[in-house]
């Protein structure tokens, strides 16, 4: 089909990373905190979202 699989996987990371920040930045976290987080999903993108899954803020 001309779609590789790296690039599906690459693809559905980038969108769940971008949920991840959304819902970072609307909890009712501080904003140092919002600030890691989003640096963390950012710089270790399936790492940072794994972490984020279990440990982060939560939405208000």
């Amino acid at each position: 089909m001309g779609i590789e699989v790296g690039g599906l996987f690459g693809l559905l990371i980038l969108i769940a990373d971008v949920y991840a920040v959304v819902k970072t930045i609307q909890s009712s976290a501080t904003t140092g905190t919002k600030v890691l987080w989003i640096v963390l999903i950012l710089v270790l993108p399936f790492l940072g979202l794994i972490l984020w899954f279990l440990f982060g803020p939560k939405a208000s």
